[in-house]
């Protein structure tokens, strides 16, 4: 398999279901011209101006097309170019796009992806920086994707693009440039279905996102101390695979959930609910959660890189919790 960046895992993505299907489109701002992180470079020349097409800097304007489109049977792309602008379409997606199945007793789907990139790290402030993904996984009737690495990126997209539901498909902008060995042909992952990226029996480490490399650092420190960290991946939020972190955490009897939005009310929680109500027998230490602190996202380098959860922090974290 040949070793290629996430951005083009997801541009190969986008191009095999093009080709596969006429009813695929790409449409968003700059879209045509590579966009602004360059993940649709090359569509234009290879597809024409009816596939892929530059809209006005209107975010319900963009998802609003996508829905009509997916109502008269295609299957739009639509991206949103930073994550933090999703709140000028939240009517779009949470009223309309995730209500329509539902309302229409399932006679109408919107088969719809919206791709957008969420974090920090590029000290673009708080209006640039965010990630919101636990504000879209609480809506019903949407699917909520946060691949961590170029192999997911590509089978998610592609699963995403299939699915008959509207997709929120959440890239980090810090893993654009990571490398990971691809296949060059078309194939498909699961959405809801988590991935175990290193196994271990100390301790169970559940990040999503960009948290999935800095945890695999973090374990590969804690080896050095004799701690066996599992790396646990969900790859989606929402349908969450809670078997697999289940099934984890029982094995090893410890638990911390990385994230790197804010850690109140996120995603974190949710799984620490989940394991203390079906797995709180198997605990042998208190459920840690590792997120953001309550706050906008610093413009600061400086204060960014305090900002952003990293493997110190965790470490520090799992050592105290396996010395108990």
């Amino acid at each position: 398999m040949a070793q290629i960046r996430y951005m083009e895992a997801i541009n190969q993505a986008l191009m095999l279901e093009m080709e596969r299907d006429s009813s695929v489109f790409v449409a968003g701002e700059d879209v045509a011209g590579g966009g602004v992180f360059a993940v649709t470079r090359g569509i234009l020349e290879k597809f024409g101006e009816k596939r892929i097409r530059n809209t006005p800097i209107s975010e319900s304007a963009i998802v609003g097309l996508g829905i009509g489109a997916a109502l008269t049977g295609l299957r739009p792309v639509v991206e949103i170019m930073f994550m933090d602008f999703i709140g000028c379409c939240m009517d779009q997606i949470i009223n309309q796009a995730a209500k329509i199945r539902y309302m229409f007793g399932g006679k109408m789907s919107v088969p719809m992806v919206i791709r957008t990139p969420e974090g920090a790290g590029l000290g673009a402030g708080p209006q640039h920086s965010q990630c919101l993904e636990i504000l879209l996984a609480h809506i019903p009737g949407l699917k909520v994707v946060m691949p961590s690495t170029p192999y997911d990126a590509k089978g998610l997209m592609i699963s995403s693009i299939r699915d008959n539901n509207p997709v929120i498909y959440i890239e980090h902008k810090l893993l654009y440039r990571v490398k990971g060995e691809v296949p060059e042909e078309a194939y498909s992952i699961p959405i809801g279905k988590a991935d175990i990226k290193r196994a271990g029996e100390d301790v169970t480490i559940v990040a999503v996102s960009y948290m999935v490399k800095v945890a695999l650092e973090a374990a590969a420190g804690l080896e050095k101390e004799g701690i066996n960290a599992e790396v646990v991946d969900p790859r989606t939020i929402s349908p969450l695979d809670k078997d697999t972190i289940l099934e984890s955490v029982k094995k090893t009897g410890r638990l911390v959930i990385v994230h790197e939005a804010v850690k109140d009310y996120g995603f974190g929680a949710e799984v620490a609910a989940i394991v203390a109500q079906e797995a709180f027998d198997f605990l042998d230490a208190p459920i840690v959660r590792i997120g953001a602190p309550f706050m906008p996202v610093p413009f600061s380098k400086l204060s960014e890189a305090s900002y952003v959860p990293g493997k110190d922090r965790i470490v520090s974290e799992v050592r105290k919790m396996v010395n108990l």
